[in-house]
């Protein structure tokens, strides 16, 4: 059998990977050791010359030299999370090492809560619940014009990647029309998503009553948002952040939200992260601020581990691998 090690920290190799998923591992390959840190793997040389294959997560081992050269026989590290930054090194890709991520296991809980907060904005659920709260009374007449509702509105989508098109799939229940900003996208791709147009992000902030941003984080996205976009949401619109927060400039949206309280916003992340403890987005009534849970949480990271467990079925059969980052991708990888 092929020989594996565990390498992340404990509370991810527990979330992880349960007893179902280590005893089928242990079926498919000889695991030789479960590391809670890179340099508590370090110290096995011993261990590591022999191991092929690395299973990582959150805590994972950055792949250098020094690792590589103690790891000379590795081929493939399964990492059981979603960026896979933190890992790769440029003589990862020189020395010919692959990488799956469960980037797309992931997306399936962002894009629930998404989905959820997209409900409950055009519902108005968030002012209504603090008028509730601030007046002890409900209304006594549906809310009027001014609660759009879901059916006949329009989602803005900014960034078609595995979450943004997970939400594509999701919305068209509510029977929206659907815009996007995705300069990766073909005119195909959009058809089966059901999207109606692929706009510029001014365009799609002007048309949208609620624009969820889902753009990886990198040197052309970063600060890509700001107050020259905000201000053109129409009344009563909502601005959704599950990705990163660094893609948005935070001073020119605080500056925006202060001025248009009759805008919502839902931001599962911040820059920086958690927001410093004199930042207005902890008081601020219009937005609903969560601490970086639209992802994986308790038993749904279990599904990232089933993700990699299919993953290595597959490279043991020589068959293709559904979720590898190759180098030339790594540049678009969140």
């Amino acid at each position: 059998m092929k020989k594996s090690v565990f390498i992340l920290g404990k509370r991810p190799y527990d979330l992880v990977f349960g007893p179902e998923e280590r005893e089928e591992i242990s079926r498919w390959v000889e695991v030789c050791g479960v590391y809670h840190s890179r340099e508590e793997a370090l110290a096995h040389p011993d261990v590591l010359k022999d191991v092929e294959i690395v299973w990582s997560g959150w805590g994972g081992p950055r792949v250098d030299k020094e690792f590589l050269d103690k790891a000379p026989n590795l081929k493939v590290v399964l990492h059981a999370a979603g960026s896979v930054r933190p890992i790769v090194s440029d003589v990862f890709w020189d020395r010919g090492v692959r990488i799956c991520s469960a980037y797309g296991a992931n997306a399936v809980p962002v894009a629930e809560f998404t989905l959820a907060s997209i409900i409950y904005c055009l519902k108005q659920a968030f002012a209504l619940h603090r008028k509730v709260r601030e007046e002890h009374t409900f209304q006594s007449t549906f809310p009027g014009p001014d609660v759009p509702g879901a059916y006949g509105t329009t989602v803005g989508i900014v960034s078609l990647g595995m979450v943004g098109r997970r939400v594509c799939q999701m919305v068209r229940n509510l029977q929206v029309h659907i815009i996007a900003n995705d300069p990766y996208v073909n005119e195909e791709e959009v058809r089966s998503l059901g999207i109606e147009a692929l706009c510029g992000l001014e365009e799609l902030f002007s048309r949208s009553d609620v624009v969820t941003v889902h753009a990886p984080l990198l040197p052309a996205t970063e600060g890509m948002i700001g107050y020259e976009h905000f201000r053109l949401l129409k009344p009563g619109a909502a601005f959704i952040n599950t990705s990163r927060g660094a893609v948005v400039r935070e001073p020119d949206l605080i500056r925006f939200l202060k001025e248009r309280p009759d805008i919502q916003a839902v931001l599962d992340v911040t820059h920086p992260e958690p927001p410093l403890p004199d930042s207005p987005l902890y008081t601020l009534p219009n937005v609903f601020l969560t601490p970086h849970i639209a992802g994986s949480l308790g038993g749904e990271c279990r599904r990232m581990g089933q993700f990699m467990l299919e993953e290595l079925k597959r490279y043991l059969r020589g068959e293709p691998l559904q979720w590898e980052i190759t180098k030339e991708r790594f540049p678009l990888s969140a």
